[in-house]
C-alpha cells in the first residue's frame, strides 16, 4: 500500500490544474509521478491504463453524437429550430433571452455538447440581444446557464460517460434527464420573465403570431424535432443501443443536410475536423482520468472512504447533502468529464449501500458538475461564452448570482424529490 503516493499524485494533479496546464496533462502528470515513485509497478502499466480507459464500446456514442450535432449546425437545422423557438416564446418579455433558453432545450436533444451549444448561441444570439437593448453580460449569462440544459436532455455526453464507468443503463439515464432538463428550462424562463419585466427588456414582437405562422415554423423544424423521440423510442423498445443510436443520428443528420441543401463539401470536411478535435479532447481526459481512478482503486481509497462514510453518516439524506457540497466544490476546480471518471465509480457504490436509486444518484452527480461548468475558477461554460462575446468575467459573475440561486434550488428539488429524475423512467420501464 502506498496511499501517501496516491495523495501526492492528487496534490500534483491539482497544482498543475491551477497552473493552467491542460486537464488531461495535469491528471496524467500526477499519475505518472505515482508510477515513477512506485518501483513495484512496471512503467508500461501507465500506457496500458491510458489505452484501456477508452476501450469501451459505449464511448463511441460520444463521437457519433458530437458529429451529428455539428452537422446539424452546418446544415441549417439550428436556424430552423431557432425560428420555431422564436414563434413559440418570442412574445414573452426578454424576447431573444427566452428563445435562447428554449433553443438550448431543443438542441440538447440533437448535439449533447454544452460547450458547442454555448459557443453557437453566444455567436448567434448575444449580438442581436445587445441590439435589442439586453446588456451583453445578461445575454452571456443566459446563453451559458441555458447551455447547462444540454447535457441533461438526451443524448447528453455526461450521461454516456457516467453510464459507461458505473455500469448504469445509459438508456435510462437519457430518459431520467428529461425531467431535470425541462424543469430547468421552465424555471429559467420564469426568472427571465420577471427580470425582463423589471428591467424593461422587450419581447421580439408585440402581436400574437397566427396559427399559420406557427404551423409554417413547425413544418420547417419538424424533421429535426422528432430526432430525440426516435432516439428515446428506439432505445426503449430495444431497436438499438445508445451507441447505435449515435450512428443513426449521424445518418439522420446527413439525410437532413441533403434535404435542406445548405451544407457544402467544404463544410462537411470542416465538420469532420471539428468532430475529431472535440472528441479527441474528451477522450484524452477520459483516458488520463481512468488511469488516476485505477491508482485510487489499487490503493483501496474507495473502500476506505466508503467505510468512513457509512460509519459516520447514518442517514442517506445527510449523505446526499454531503455529496452535493463535495461535488459543487469539485466542479469548481475540476473538469466535469474527469470528475465523472474518477469519482463516479467511487461514490456510486456507496450511494447504493444507502438504498439510493442508481439512476437518481447519476442525475444528481451530473447536475452538480453541470453547475461547476458555470462557476470559477474552471467554469468552462463561463469562459467559452465570455470568450465569444468579449464579456468581462466580473460582469458575468455579478449577473449570474440569481441564476446560481436558481440552480441550487433545482439541485435541492432533484436531490430530495426523486420523482423529478426517476418518474419518467419508472413510467416507461414498468
Amino acid at each position: 500500500m502506498h496511499t501517501d503516493l496516491a495523495l501526492l499524485a492528487a496534490v500534483v494533479t491539482f497544482a498543475l490544474m491551477f497552473l493552467r496546464v491542460p486537464v488531461f496533462a495535469s491528471i496524467l502528470g500526477g499519475s505518472a509521478l505515482y508510477f515513477a515513485l512506485n518501483p513495484a509497478i512496471p512503467p508500461y502499466i501507465v500506457a496500458q491504463r491510458v489505452i484501456s480507459g477508452v476501450e469501451s464500446i459505449p464511448l463511441l456514442a460520444i463521437a457519433f453524437f458530437i458529429f451529428a450535432g455539428i452537422i446539424f449546425n452546418y446544415s441549417g437545422v439550428t436556424r430552423r429550430i431557432m425560428d420555431f423557438c422564436e414563434v413559440m416564446v418570442g412574445r414573452m418579455p426578454g424576447g431573444l433571452a427566452q428563445v435562447s433558453i428554449l433553443l438550448s432545450t431543443v438542441m440538447g436533444g440533437l448535439c449533447g455538447s454544452n460547450l458547442a451549444d454555448a459557443a453557437m448561441e453566444a455567436k448567434m444570439l448575444v449580438p442581436e440581444m445587445e441590439r435589442r437593448g439586453i446588456p451583453k453580460a445578461f445575454g452571456t449569462v443566459i446563453v451559458a446557464t441555458s447551455a447547462i440544459i444540454t447535457p441533461l436532455i438526451p443524448p447528453g455526453i455526461a450521461m454516456i460517460i457516467y453510464g459507461s464507468v458505473t455500469n448504469t443503463s445509459i438508456g435510462k439515464l437519457f430518459i431520467a434527464g428529461i425531467g431535470p432538463g425541462l424543469l430547468l428550462c421552465f424555471l429559467m424562463m420564469i426568472m427571465v420573465w420577471f427580470i425582463s419585466k423589471r428591467r424593461g427588456y422587450m419581447p421580439l414582437y408585440d402581436r400574437k403570431r397566427t396559427p399559420q405562422e406557427f404551423l409554417r415554423a413547425f413544418k420547417k423544424a419538424f424533421w429535426a424535432l422528432i430526432l430525440p423521440v426516435v432516439i428515446i423510442g428506439g432505445i426503449r423498445i430495444g431497436v438499438f443501443t445508445p451507441t447505435e443510436a449515435g450512428a443513426i443520428a449521424i445518418v439522420y443528420a446527413l439525410f437532413l443536410a441533403l434535404m435542406y441543401r445548405e451544407m457544402g463539401l467544404n463544410q462537411f470536411f470542416q465538420s469532420i475536423r471539428e468532430t475529431v478535435v472535440t472528441t479527441s479532447s474528451i477522450m484524452l481526459i477520459i483516458a488520463s482520468a481512468s488511469t488516476f481512478a485505477w491508482i485510487l482503486t489499487r490503493e483501496r481509497v474507495p473502500q476506505e472512504i466508503a467505510s468512513w462514510i457509512l460509519t459516520n453518516i447514518p442517514s442517506k439524506y445527510l449523505f446526499l447533502l454531503a455529496v452535493n457540497i463535495f461535488l459543487l466544490i469539485v466542479g469548481m476546480i475540476m473538469e466535469g468529464n474527469a470528475a465523472i471518471v474518477i469519482l463516479a465509480p467511487l461514490l456510486a457504490p456507496i450511494a447504493a449501500k444507502y438504498g439510493i436509486d442508481d439512476i437518481h444518484f447519476g442525475m444528481i452527480f451530473i447536475f452538480n458538475l453541470a453547475i461547476g461548468c458555470l462557476t470559477p475558477p474552471v467554469g468552462t461554460l463561463m469562459f467559452v461564452s465570455c470568450g465569444v462575446t468579449k464579456c468581462k468575467t466580473k460582469d458575468f459573475i455579478i449577473e449570474a448570482i440569481p441564476f446560481y440561486g436558481l440552480l441550487l434550488f433545482e439541485l435541492f428539488l432533484i436531490t430530495f424529490f426523486p420523482a423529478f429524475t426517476t418518474g419518467i423512467v419508472n413510467l416507461l420501464w414498468r
